[in-house]
Order: structure tokens, then C-alpha cells, then sequence
């Protein structure tokens, strides 16, 4: 009798075509992080309905931007409001070298006009290749937008990534460690950081990804030389195009992704973006599907097919850099 229990723990009878194996491996546990917190009110909206519908872990705020000490009000009432059904999210910064806000005096800086050169990721790649950069220049702008997360938000971020990932390029990445050697007590954890050279799929986008990949090299090796942690994994780059089918791009990471991957998502409320006044976002229809998709149950569905669990940056281990890379780089 005890035999039989016990193989009915192992095994089940699927569909009438024999007997199969029980899945047993534990869920693997990703963080899902929607980035561009701030941009907008239609993708601030859209970032909130997802937190409370629980369908994401994370979101990574643009301090820089005019909607952000509103939507920074709005968000900490989400995530203060008290009783069992209260969201548990990590909140980020996204810092920006290469979106233009305009002249804000109220935060001492100014960006650049959209058509600026310096408002490409390839200017800033070619600049940090040919150390044209001042580290002691990004470091005062990185350290702003610190600043401008906290005296809206009032606590340190949990972690740090950046539009169009350009914190991870050469040069750029010490500027980055230098603001937060400045502005951490040694009381507060150090953010994680987002390591776009860990990609795990280049979706629709070879080129795009490989590029990336390129302009980060070795960066997770620079992060754990500074103490802090990186996620095992990155997902969430595609074309971003309206016709990208992006359930099926989803499917292929929740498939593919390692434990303690770090997914990354655009989405916005439909309905806010096409009531929306403010200046038009270029990617609103896609970001407009991607909420659609993850407010919906196919998506939770997806994650229960794949073994997949959300998690927040502190449910996972961080992983080190390969030891022989990291060999190779102390040694230069």
C-alpha cells in the first residue's frame, strides 16, 4: 500500500495515452519589471493597475521626468495602503542620458533637443569607447537623479538599470558606481544592478541584441568588483514593433529563462493613451498591447506552463561573475 502512494506521487495519468511524470522541479522564481515608471501619465497608470493586479515585481522610475513627483505620490499610496491585498513591488531608478525632458531648472539640469546627437545610445558607446566621457560629469548627473528618486519617493531605490541600458557601457558604468559609493550609507543595502550582456534571447531583434551585448561586455564583472549584485538572466528585448507578436516573444523568455532572470516590459493603459494630451509616445500602440497582455489571464497561464514564479530582486540569488572572466579583468 505504501508503494502504491508513493507512485501515485510520481506518476499521473494524462489525457488517456499512459502514465506520465508529475512535474517536481520548484518554480523558477524571475523578476518581471516594468520600465518607463513616470514617462507618462497613461504608462504610470497602466505600470499601477499592473502592480495591484499583482503581474509585476518591479518597476524602474524615470526621476527625471515632469510626471514624476505625481506619479511618485500615487504610487506610494498603492504601495503604503494598508490591509491584506496591499502589492509588494521593488522600485527603481531609470537613469536617462538619452531621453529629452527639456530644460527643468527646478532639478539643475537640461536635456538635450530630441534630434541632439548626444541623445543617441550609439553617441554615448562611440564616447565611452574613445574615453571622450567625463566620469566626473556623469557622476554629478547620475547623483541628480538619485536625488530627484528620493526627495519625491523619500528612500534610496531598491535597484538601478537605464534607458536603452547605457549605465552598463565602459567608462559610463564607473561614473555610475562613483554615485553610489556617494550618495549609500553604509547602513542601506546596495541597489542590484541590471546586467543587459546576461541576455538570454534575442527575440525578433539579432542585431539589436548583439549590440547590446557588445556595448556591456563584462559589465556584471564590474559590478561584482564594486560589491553589488546582478540578476543570473536578462529578457525583454524585441523590436517593439506594433505587429510583434509579443506573447509569443513572452512565452520564449518564461521558456528560456534561468533562475533569478530579470524580465523587462513597456507597458501603458489603453484607454489613458488615447485620451492622452501629453506629447505622443512613439511606442504607445505597443506598449498599449503589452498591457493588454499582461493584465490578462493568458499570461498567467503562460507563467503556470512554463514553471514560473514572480519574485522581487530579494527573493533572488544574485549570481557572481565567471570566475576566470573575473580573473581576467582584475588582472588589467
Amino acid at each position: 500500500m505504501l508503494l502504491f502512494w508513493a507512485a501515485m506521487f510520481v506518476f499521473v495519468k494524462a489525457d488517456g495515452r499512459g502514465w506520465q511524470s508529475v512535474r517536481a522541479d520548484p518554480p523558477r522564481k524571475l523578476v518581471l519589471c516594468a520600465d518607463d515608471f513616470g514617462l507618462t501619465e497613461a504608462v504610470s497608470e497602466g505600470i499601477l493597475d499592473l502592480i495591484v493586479e499583482r503581474r509585476l515585481t518591479a518597476t524602474s522610475v524615470f526621476s527625471q521626468a515632469p510626471c514624476w513627483p505625481r506619479a511618485a505620490r500615487r504610487l506610494a499610496q498603492v504601495l503604503l495602503a494598508k490591509g491584506p491585498g496591499t502589492p509588494s513591488v521593488d522600485v527603481g531608478l531609470h537613469l536617462n542620458l538619452t531621453h529629452a525632458f527639456g530644460i527643468q531648472p527646478q532639478h539643475g539640469w537640461y536635456s538635450p533637443p530630441k534630434d541632439d546627437p548626444g541623445n543617441s545610445p550609439v553617441y554615448w558607446w562611440l564616447a565611452s569607447q574613445s574615453r571622450l566621457i567625463s566620469r566626473s560629469r556623469l557622476t554629478m548627473r547620475f547623483r541628480a537623479q538619485i536625488d530627484a528618486f528620493v526627495r519625491h519617493f523619500e528612500r534610496l531605490p531598491d535597484f538601478i538599470d537605464s534607458h536603452q541600458h547605457v549605465h552598463a557601457f565602459p567608462r559610463i558604468r564607473q561614473a555610475l558606481t562613483d554615485a553610489i559609493t556617494a550618495r549609500w550609507p553604509a547602513t542601506r543595502p546596495l541597489p542590484w544592478l541590471r546586467a543587459p550582456e546576461r541576455l538570454v534571447d534575442v527575440a525578433d531583434s539579432p542585431v539589436k541584441a548583439r549590440l547590446i551585448q557588445l556595448a556591456s561586455c563584462r559589465f556584471s564583472q564590474h559590478a561584482a568588483r564594486n560589491g553589488l549584485r546582478t540578476p543570473a538572466g536578462f529578457a525583454g528585448v524585441y523590436s517593439m514593433r506594433a505587429e510583434a507578436d509579443f506573447r509569443h516573444h513572452m512565452q520564449r523568455w518564461l521558456q528560456a529563462a534561468p533562475e533569478g532572470t530579470l524580465l523587462v516590459c513597456h507597458p501603458a493603459r489603453k484607454g489613458a493613451l488615447a485620451a492622452s494630451t501629453e506629447v505622443p509616445d512613439e511606442l504607445a500602440t505597443t506598449r498599449g498591447l503589452e498591457y493588454e497582455y499582461l493584465s490578462s489571464s493568458a499570461f498567467s497561464r503562460d507563467c503556470r506552463a512554463t514553471g514560473v514564479q514572480l519574485a522581487r530582486f530579494s527573493e533572488l540569488i544574485a549570481t557572481p561573475a565567471t570566475p576566470v572572466i573575473a580573473k581576467a579583468a582584475l588582472s588589467k
